[in-house]
């Protein structure tokens, strides 16, 4: 976004919002000029290979964040991070590397859309980080940071996605679904410091 509200109106905007080529590409692909993306088919039969790799990620995070070192840092540095920095965590690398980290997620995710689609956009992506907070708030993880899990987050994913999904089988509006996440948001912040209230016998 930042590279778009700096090019203006130009070119530039075109090319780094993804519409510029789409149609030259997806020209090309029809004329067998290049070569189109075979649906993905199942590792495990009946199970789909996103569901897959969902399962071997949020296993590695939990390992990572439990039995690591850096995954110590993490907590450290979403806890405290001038603390971290005094005890010698390397605050700036460990954010540093999670942001990396979210984007070849993010990547990832994009590469199996496209192996299952056949087809994807550059914006189905648009404020999914905001989703993806809420299923991590849902799971356990504090907004401020240092305490949560990737097995609370996994948890979270899947009733945020059910919840989701339910409501396209109802009536519910459309256009109040940003309202209901930032309401579902609320609840699940305010639900979680009750919790951790109660676990640590704060008032």
């Amino acid at each position: 976004r930042g590279i778009g509200d700096k090019a203006g109106e130009g070119v530039v905007r075109e090319l780094f919002s993804g519409q510029a080529l789409e149609g030259l590409f997806a020209w090309l692909a029809q004329a067998n000029w290049i070569a189109k993306f075979p649906n993905g088919t199942p590792t495990v039969t009946g199970v789909p290979v996103g569901v897959l790799w969902f399962l071997a990620i949020a296993a590695l995070a939990t390992y990572d964040l439990l039995r690591t070192r850096f995954g110590n840092w993490i907590f450290a540095a979403g806890g405290d991070p001038n603390a971290a920095r005094n005890s010698g965590v390397p605050v700036n690398m460990v954010k540093t590397t999670l942001f990396v980290l979210t984007a070849c997620a993010a990547t990832l995710v994009a590469i199996l859309t496209v192996l299952d689609a056949g087809s994807t956009d550059a914006r189905r992506g648009f404020q999914k980080e905001f989703e993806a907070i809420i299923a991590a708030v849902i799971g356990g993880c504090l907004l401020t940071g240092g305490y949560g899990s990737a097995v609370g987050a996994f948890f979270g994913a899947i009733i945020f996605g059910m919840v989701s999904i339910g409501l396209t089988y109802t009536s519910f509006d459309s256009d109040w679904f940003q309202v209901f996440l930032g309401g579902m948001l609320l609840l699940a912040v305010l639900f979680n410091n009750f919790i951790r209230r109660k676990a640590t016998g704060e008032r």
